[in-house]
Order: structure tokens, then C-alpha cells, then sequence
């Protein structure tokens, strides 16, 4: 196995499709370095092995699911249901502690449904703010990614889920340096890349082609840029994002940090549209999701639900663990 600590998997809401993608999941990657245990109740999964520490997952993890038991309601797939709400925020956090006490080597979240868990009282907007709040991160960074045998492309965004009229005047160039700072630090902790080169796009239509179709880039973005070169960070200039993403253009880039989600995304989800990554960078512990939501359609179906998604996120969360305990002992020994 790995020598890396076993990563901690949410159980997500039970009603959706993550206690199904969950057990395909560990069919797939059992025979694999990609050890982990799922916090939930065993009532929603087959073939598991209960553990109540995280290091006991690797000595069952071939030959069934570890499962680090919590009680849920009995719930009915394809139903959400707000009395799952605690269980689901329960084991987000306990997967939590598990990663900052460095029991767990990182925690992959399955999908939740935000109108469930805002109807039983919770106050965040969703997961990623969620996670901020429990580990105190000032300012958590949202990267996509696909990497598969085609194509590797990573996406971090400047701005998240907000109104396109309200982009313009949300991206700053704090924001811009801050969130670039983020992406940098982790290319080169998380992800081993020595030297990153990352691609800034314009917010405007051909990066405003010199001021004829918007300033934004003259006044805030390249300023921004310039100022990040200047402490070492080898960022473009702003750049059209409609010639950004293309495979010749890809090979130029470590990342790309775009301005606005659907300006990021797109690109991430045309590539491999099933086999997205979710990471949240900026946290002190290791997350990743699978780019997907929790589907109640085809919960409980059968064969519909896909667990590429998850399977994705979880082999991210591997190496990211990996590639964050070989930069620890190269920096701090």
C-alpha cells in the first residue's frame, strides 16, 4: 500500500447517488494504492469492514469497504430528506479532524444537495465554504481538473458562484494576486511541479483587445500579473480564453486561472465531462470531489450511476498526498 495515511470519503447525502459510486469506487481501486474508508451508516453499502480508527483501513481495504460507522436515518434513495441533514454534516466533519490531526491523508467528499441542508438550518453556502470555516482557511480556491490519457487540464477561478453581472466588479487585483498565490503554492506542494507556469485569461472578449472592447485587463489584470512576476511567479499577461484551451495551447501551461466558473469550466467538462476533479485549494488539509452533484434521478437504479467522477477525485487526493508528504520532508528535513 501506499505509505501515505488513508483518505477519509463523506458519505454525501444517502438519498443520492454517493453510497453507490462509493462501493464502485472501492470495486475498482481495492487492488490499489488508493486506500480509503467511508464515514456512514453501513446500512447504505455491501460488503463493508467496520473500523474505528483511520489506520486500520489499509489492512481490510482488499477485500471489503472500511467503514468508520455513524447511525442515519433510514432514508429512501432518489428521496432527499432533511432528517439525513446532521448525518451528512457529521461525517463531513469528522473526516475533517481525521485529515488535521493527520490521521487521514485527505478527505474526498461525495455529493450533498445544499437546498437539504439549508431547509434543516445550515448557514453556509455549500461545501467549500463549509470546509473553510472548519479549518480556518481565509480564502478557500476552487480548481477543476481532468486528467486522463487524452488531456490534462487544471482550472482554478478567480470568482465562484456569483451573478456574470456582478464578475467585472468582483474581480479585483487583490483577489487576482491572492487566488494566483494559492494556485502556486499548490502546484508545487501538491502536485510536484518545481517551476509552475500558469495562463491568466481575460475577462473581456480577446482580453479586451487592447482597451476597444473593455480596460479591465490594461487597468487590473496585467497590473496584477506584473506585480506577481515581480515576487517570482511565472504568470502570463491576460489572454483570450476563447484560444486558451486547445491542445497546442495546453502544452504552454501548468494551469490556467480563469475569472468567472463558466469561463473555467467549460473547457474542464467539454474535455471529460464524466471524469472531472473538484479540489479546493487553500485549505490546510487535502479535499476533492467528484464534479458532480448527487443526481436523486437515477439514485438506486442500478448500473446508472457512473463512478468515474469519484474515482477521479480520489486517485487526485492520492497523489496530492503523496507529492504534500514528499515536500514536507524535502523542506522541513
Amino acid at each position: 500500500m501506499s505509505r501515505a495515511r488513508p483518505l477519509a470519503l463523506t458519505i454525501g447525502d444517502p438519498a443520492g447517488i454517493g453510497p453507490e459510486i462509493t462501493h464502485k469506487a472501492w470495486q475498482t481501486l481495492r487492488a490499489t494504492d488508493a486506500c480509503f474508508f467511508v464515514i456512514a451508516d453501513p446500512m447504505f453499502y455491501p460488503n463493508t469492514a467496520l473500523i474505528d480508527r483511520p489506520e486500520q483501513a489499509a489492512g481490510k481495504f482488499k477485500n471489503a469497504l472500511p467503514l468508520l460507522p455513524i447511525d442515519c436515518p433510514r432514508i429512501i434513495p432518489g428521496q432527499p430528506d432533511t432528517s439525513a441533514a446532521s448525518t451528512i454534516i457529521k461525517s463531513i466533519d469528522i473526516a475533517v479532524k481525521f485529515a488535521q490531526t493527520g490521521q487521514a491523508g485527505g478527505v474526498v467528499t461525495n455529493p450533498i444537495a445544499k437546498e437539504v441542508l439549508y431547509r434543516a438550518g445550515f448557514e453556509h453556502p455549500g461545501h467549500t465554504e463549509y470546509l473553510a470555516a472548519l479549518t480556518d482557511a481565509a480564502l478557500p480556491v476552487m480548481m477543476l481538473s481532468v486528467q486522463n490519457s487524452k488531456a490534462t487540464l487544471r482550472v482554478a477561478l478567480v470568482t465562484i458562484h456569483m451573478s456574470l453581472q456582478d464578475v467585472p466588479n468582483a474581480v479585483t487585483g487583490d483577489l487576482i494576486i491572492r487566488t494566483a498565490k494559492i494556485l502556486h503554492t499548490a502546484l508545487k506542494r501538491d502536485f510536484g511541479i518545481k517551476n509552475p507556469r500558469i495562463a491568466m485569461t481575460g475577462l473581456n472578449p480577446h482580453a479586451g483587445e487592447d482597451g476597444a472592447l473593455g480596460r479591465a485587463e490594461i487597468e487590473t489584470l496585467n497590473p496584477a500579473a506584473e506585480k506577481l512576476r515581480a515576487a517570482g511567479i511565472d504568470i502570463s499577461d491576460a489572454r483570450p480564453a476563447d484560444t486558451l484551451f486547445h491542445a497546442e495551447a495546453r502544452e504552454g501551461y501548468d494551469a490556467v486561472l480563469a475569472m468567472y466558473h463558466d469561463q473555467g469550466l467549460i473547457p474542464v467538462k467539454t474535455l471529460d465531462f464524466h471524469g472531472g476533479v473538484n479540489t479546493t485549494l487553500g485549505l490546510p488539509i487535502i479535499r476533492t470531489s467528484p464534479d458532480h452533484g448527487t443526481a436523486f434521478d437515477i439514485a438506486g437504479s442500478g448500473d446508472k450511476a457512473r463512478p468515474d467522477s469519484l474515482i477521479a477525485a480520489i486517485k487526485a487526493a492520492r497523489i496530492m498526498a503523496d507529492c504534500r508528504e514528499n515536500y514536507r520532508a524535502q523542506h522541513d528535513g
